[in-house]
């Protein structure tokens, strides 16, 4: 899992540490492109979005470029609920991301 060993000190402002924790799911072929499951980062302040977290996810590697490189085809999900691209993500602990489905 990737994971920052970034230390703040107790008195330290959210303002200068914004690096939030989040469990990213991968499916399907998704999760055979990036040979993960499931993997924890710590997201930069700057990822604000599901679409901008597609963006970075994309660029931590060529898995994660190669899964990625269809963004407009992929479905994500926050905190079990489908969203589109410019969903925020204040306050989600989990995005899950799906290839194209069908029904029938």
């Amino acid at each position: 899992m990737a994971r920052s060993s970034l230390s703040r000190p107790d008195d330290a402002s959210d303002a200068h540490y914004n690096i939030r924790e989040m469990k990213i799911l991968y499916f399907a072929w998704l999760r055979e492109r990036i040979g993960l499951a499931e993997e924890e980062i710590d997201l930069p302040a700057e990822v604000a979005t599901v679409g901008e977290l597609a963006e970075y996810l994309a660029g931590r590697g060529p898995a994660h470029a190669r899964a990625f490189a269809a963004r407009q085809a992929i479905k994500a999900a926050v905190d079990q609920r489908f969203v589109p691209p410019e969903t925020p993500l204040a306050g989600a602990t989990e995005i899950a991301f799906f290839p194209p489905f069908t029904g029938g």
